[in-house]
């Protein structure tokens, strides 16, 4: 992706929490507000457009599914004659792809938005599109009138894909959507790529607001994914959902597709990579595909092991039961690699319910773990749970817990040093083995002659924290 330079300071900001609630929706139930249309794709009637020369940069904000959609947006814009800009300012039209997961995803996207507006170019258009516009449509735009359209992401009732909207002054006519799944995407600028297999989630986590703005679970067809797979050209595809082993399941198969589809994929790139694997789903059969594709990397989404702080987050599991998930899968595949999230301070977490993930991250000792303090986001089970857990006690125990993932991580890596590995190299002296997923895992520093998109035999020679250095064998 590429990045911005820093953004000028700032002359205004926004309280998010006070400027955008979730309770006011549009007539279409996406969150979208819509605006002068300012591309449109093929499908759609372009007689009164003119998007000769024009330019376009996209800033995505937030999680591997948002770069997709982006690549899409990107695709879309491509097919429709508009030329990649430099920079956001100097670009025609400027997309910015949001997130709203928590409150600091969300000031993060208000305070990017106020500075590309700033930066923009005399004349250029800014487009706010992702889940701050699913969530926040109508509070966004009329909070920001530099703002040219608010849009969020849907599927039309036809399932043809349709621009990101008509006018403010039609705002009261019924509103359109479009089909991010499906649209076309341009080839993938390094070698690997992620693919989104479907949007949406059926879960009902008491923490998470995702399904009030992204809706019930749709999965793609195979057939979809596997042509979009071919349309990236990387070598390494990295497929990710909201929840991405239930793929299917709302088309009546469940998790027999997603074993299928691991398949075919393996069978069309030389890694694929499994992200955000909720932990009921991890069965025998997809443990035995992900190992089967080479790249046994499991990415489980544990968020807590205490059981009764489990429920009270309306999730399934508890410690024992991943631990012992965890130990079948290095029994099976000793090399195997394993990532997950926790949440702090979740409403009600005890002395003893932190003591408890301590020691399961002392006990498992996974390669990577991200840890994030609870964020209460309206409209969602826990907010109103009592016993919230005071900011401060919150930030020391997700500082101690990072601390020890910190140095579990540096041990693990160090046990890899005189070990060989198969590397990919993904920029100039950049490269990553099967155990480290892109843009979340450390990486693998090798010498700046390795041919850039192409696997390489490496030796590990130095570990420093999460980085490794190699040598060619």
């Amino acid at each position: 992706m590429r990045r911005l330079p820093p953004p000028r300071p700032l002359r205004r900001s926004c309280r998010v929490e006070t400027a955008f609630s979730p309770t006011s929706r549009l007539a279409d139930g996406a969150g979208s507000v819509v605006a002068d249309p300012l591309w449109a794709p093929q499908s759609a009637d372009t007689s009164t457009l003119s998007s000769v020369s024009r330019t376009y940069w996209v800033e995505t904000l937030g999680c591997p599914k948002n770069q997709v959609d982006s690549d899409k947006l990107e695709g879309t814009m491509l097919a429709d004659g508009l030329s990649p800009a430099a920079g956001a300012d100097s670009a025609d039209v400027v997309v910015i792809n949001t997130c709203a997961f928590i409150h600091s995803a969300r000031e993060e996207s208000v305070n990017t938005i106020l500075a590309l507006t700033e930066a923009k170019a005399d004349g250029a258009q800014v487009v706010v599109t992702g889940c701050m516009a699913e969530r926040y449509g109508e509070e966004l735009a009329a909070a920001l009138p530099e703002v040219a359209q608010v849009s969020g992401f849907g599927t039309s009732v036809s399932g043809t894909p349709v621009t990101l909207g008509a006018t403010r002054s039609a705002a009261s006519s019924p509103l359109p959507s479009f089909d991010l799944l499906n649209l076309p995407r341009p080839a993938a600028n390094s070698p690997w790529a992620y693919v989104k297999i479907a949007e949406g989630c059926d879960r009902n986590c008491g923490f998470c607001a995702i399904p009030s703005f992204r809706g019930k679970q749709r999965s793609r067809s195979i057939d979809q994914i596997l042509a979009e797979v071919e349309q990236t050209g990387a070598k390494e595809i990295v497929l990710v959902a909201q929840d991405l082993a239930a793929f299917g399941r709302d088309q009546g198969v469940g998790e027999r597709q997603i074993v299928e589809l691991v398949g075919a994929v393996a069978e069309a790139v030389d890694w694929v990579r499994l992200l955000y694997l909720y932990p009921s789903d991890l069965n025998d059969r997809l443990i035995e595909a992900i190992c089967a594709t080479g790249v046994p990397y499991f990415d489980l989404s544990l968020q807590h092991v205490s059981r009764p702080l489990v429920r009270r987050m309306r999730r399934w599991g508890e410690g024992s039961v991943f631990a012992e998930r965890i130990d079948a899968i290095r029994a099976r595949e000793p090399d195997a690699a394993f990532r997950s999230n926790f949440i702090v301070g979740y409403p009600g977490e005890t002395e003893e319910d932190h003591d408890q993930l301590i020691r399961f991250v002392e006990d498992t000792r996974l390669d990577w773990c991200g840890f994030f303090s609870y964020s209460a986001e309206e409209g969602t089970y826990a907010v109103d749970l009592p016993d919230q857990i005071p900011a401060g006690l919150m930030a020391d125990r997700l500082a101690e817990l990072n601390e020890l993932q910190d140095q579990i991580t540096a041990e693990r890596q160090d046990d890899r040093l005189g070990t060989t590995e198969v590397v990919l190299v993904e920029e100039t002296g950049i490269s990553r083995s099967v155990r480290e997923a892109p843009e979340i895992d450390g990486l693998i520093h090798v010498p700046n002659h390795l041919a850039v998109g192409q696997f390489h035999h490496v030796e590990i020679v130095e570990a420093a924290g999460p980085d490794l250095t190699g040598v060619p064998t």
